[in-house]
């Protein structure tokens, strides 16, 4: 037995050592093997369930050692997550990052540690870019750009882009795709989601197989540039009635699936509170206009960028007129909302702006909550039951508060697996989309103000009555309908003018007056 058991080490050495041999003379980069990526995501997995189930096997639930206690798990596993996530790329950063935008999702040891990703993504060589330009543009590099900045302006976990001079003068930035991320991309994501099956299987309260989903639908659509492109068009037609908002021309003959070349666009991260202060940016009037940009998205077209980062929301002062700007960039993340679905949504938002706590259990319910409606509506807004009963617009945000929902976001981590696994895909990247532009207020100091819940009140009323209009025939029925929508949004405004009249200096001016007046009976 042991003569044969060394026979067999010996075989399996040789072909080990050959096949090594054989790929180190070809020059195979060991990282892009399907096996080597899969042995690590797999030792990963394996080290973190390990860690969960010795570190708390012998801590009683519930007791603050216990917290404490997986707390540090939680943060030693993130990190472990964090550094395969940077070994093996590609598609493992860009889950890495999703999970990151999920602050009030998941644990905070998760979302701050991962957060680290958008800054730790890959940066292909100069030859690489040239290699993907020669193979889908047919040309050389010289021959196309008068000047092409070889150090990137940023990279991401698909692509990088370089700023770049065409021959007649325009400066453009191109976007070139890593080229790697296509073939490795539908295994990477295989990989995941029998890790995941098998997490699942170990702690059955860990259900996150939609993560998986989610991947395996939008990662084909983020790695076609063109649908990128032909997004960015389709948002610019839709929005064009936002003058502060400005999307990247495309430049459709210089433009593959692997390559999108657009305008190059001037201006600071929305997250810059140095650069905004520098060019005396308004931050008040940049989370109102982000608030309008993504209330007209969501409510009144279903058509969103989800991926709204820092890095792809840049704001500056247009030169000619000196008013702020906002550039969105990276279009290849669009969730289309259905009609259905998006009227359920615009009335819950309405629910939760005014506290009709019969409202949010309906339309929660609606939207695949079930009895999981009161969890739901604090995910959605981030808000507390308490804050959620009076009404959010009526309750601003507390520090307290703000803790009490991301520790929550821990004790709750099974419940929400459930909720998400529950609501319709569509919910998902809203979801995201909400806790990053959250992040932007934050950053900003605009969380919760007044301004963000009348955008949002007035493209529900919009979108609401655009919706009964349209299953009417009647036009005394649609003439009613547009004088409720009419109505409607004149209280609104009468209330928005009473915010300002309170906030303003001459409403202080005037109270100030009055309390000057000598008194008399």
């Amino acid at each position: 037995m042991a003569v044969r058991l060394l026979k067999v080490s010996s075989v399996a050495t040789a072909v080990f050592a050959s096949s090594g041999f054989y790929l180190y003379s070809k020059n195979v980069d060991f990282n892009d093997l399907s096996i080597i990526r899969f042995g690590r995501a797999a030792a990963t997995t394996a080290v973190i369930s390990y860690d969960y189930l010795t570190t708390l096997r012998d801590v009683q639930y519930g007791t603050e050692e216990y917290w404490a206690v997986k707390s540090k798990v939680h943060r030693r596993s993130a990190e472990r997550l964090r550094d395969l996530c940077c070994a093996n790329r590609g598609t493992f950063i860009k889950v890495g990052q999703h999970l990151g935008a999920l602050d009030y999702l998941l644990p905070e040891e998760y979302t701050s540690t991962l957060k680290v990703l958008h800054s730790r993504a890959p940066q292909s060589s100069m030859e690489e870019i040239r290699q993907v330009i020669r193979e889908d543009l047919w040309k050389e590099l010289s021959d196309l750009f008068i000047q092409f900045e070889e150090k990137p302006q940023g990279a991401a976990s698909l692509a990088q882009v370089h700023k770049a001079v065409l021959p007649d003068g325009r400066t453009v930035a191109v976007k070139v795709q890593h080229p790697k991320v296509q073939r490795q991309s539908s295994k990477d994501i295989v990989v995941m989601e029998f890790l995941l099956q098998v997490v699942h299987w170990l702690f059955p309260d860990f259900a996150f197989m939609w993560l998986v989903e989610e991947a395996k639908k939008n990662m084909p659509l983020e790695l076609d540039f063109l649908n990128e492109g032909r997004n960015a068009e389709k948002i610019a037609e839709m929005l064009k009635q936002f003058t502060f908002l400005k999307i990247p021309k495309i430049h459709w003959d210089l433009s593959t699936k692997r390559i999108l070349t657009m305008d190059f666009a001037e201006g600071g991260q929305v997250n810059d509170r140095e650069y905004i202060k520098k060019h005396g940016i308004n931050v008040n009037k940049i989370s109102r206009n982000l608030g309008k940009i993504y209330s007209e998205m969501i409510f009144v077209n279903g058509f969103v960028h989800c991926d709204p980062h820092p890095g792809n929301v840049l704001v500056r002062k247009c030169p000619e007129s000196n008013k702020t700007e906002i550039v969105l960039l990276d279009h290849g993340l669009y969730q289309v909302l259905n009609q259905d679905f998006r009227m359920d949504y615009c009335r819950l938002w309405q629910s939760l702006i005014k506290g009709d706590l019969k409202g949010i259990e309906r339309y929660s319910r609606r939207l695949g909550a079930g009895d999981l409606y009161p969890l739901f509506a604090c995910v959605l807004t981030a808000r507390s039951w308490t804050s959620v009963n009076t009404g959010i617009s009526q309750t601003p945000v507390t520090q307290s508060e703000d803790v009490e929902i991301r520790t929550n976001a821990a004790l709750y981590l099974p419940q929400i697996s459930e909720l998400l696994n529950r609501v319709p895909r569509q919910m998902l990247l809203l979801l995201k989309t909400n806790d990053l532009l959250r992040g932007i207020e934050t950053i900003l100091q605009t969380r919760a103000s007044s301004s963000s819940f009348i955008n949002m009140s007035r493209c529900c009323t919009r979108a609401i009555a655009r919706h009964k209009r349209s299953k009417t025939k009647s036009r005394t029925r649609r003439l009613q309908i547009s004088l409720s929508e009419r109505w409607s949004l004149c209280q609104i405004d009468l209330y928005e003018f009473v915010q300002w009249l309170r906030s303003s200096a001459l409403a202080r001016w005037v109270c100030y007056l009055l309390n000057c007046l000598p008194y008399t009976k």
